[in-house]
């Protein structure tokens, strides 16, 4: 039996199943495997203060999803500094920098106002959304990507 030449063995190995999954530095741009966007769960735990009123969270115009009582949702943004902000009697802005692959995590609080509840958006963390996870609802219908 003839051996294979050193060459051919190492484009072999090169070309396995194994070494094509991993990044290739010569895919086009579009098929690239480096994450792009970052990704912002926005969450609220169920309450009564406020149970009954949904929040819209938005950046600059663009209405990105209603935080109701006891709900959670999704979004995916590109990197850079973005402005999430939520609104009753009172205003709130949090600005977060997004990096690509990364996940952040936002929860929705409340405190009282004069005729309805004070929004608050506050940085959070991945243990405190794991633990209320399964009281939340997915109103995105996504999950979390």
């Amino acid at each position: 039996m003839s051996r294979l030449p050193r060459f051919a063995l190492a484009f072999l190995i090169c070309m396995s199943p194994l070494a094509i999954a991993q990044e290739n530095p010569w895919a086009p741009p579009g098929n690239s495997k480096k994450p792009t966007t970052g990704v912002v769960v926005f969450f609220r735990e169920k309450k009564f203060m406020g149970g009954g009123i949904a929040y819209k969270v938005r950046e600059g115009n663009t209405e990105l999803g209603k935080l109701a009582n006891g709900s959670y949702f999704t979004v995916r943004a590109r990197p850079g500094r973005h402005e999430y902000e939520v609104h009753s009697e009172a205003r709130d802005v949090l600005t977060l920098e997004v990096e690509p692959g990364e996940t952040y995590f936002v929860s929705f609080g409340m405190t009282m106002g004069v005729v309805t509840g004070r929004p608050n958006l506050a940085p959070s963390d991945k243990q405190t959304f794991i633990k209320l996870y399964d009281k939340l609802k997915d109103v995105t219908g996504k999950g979390i990507e």
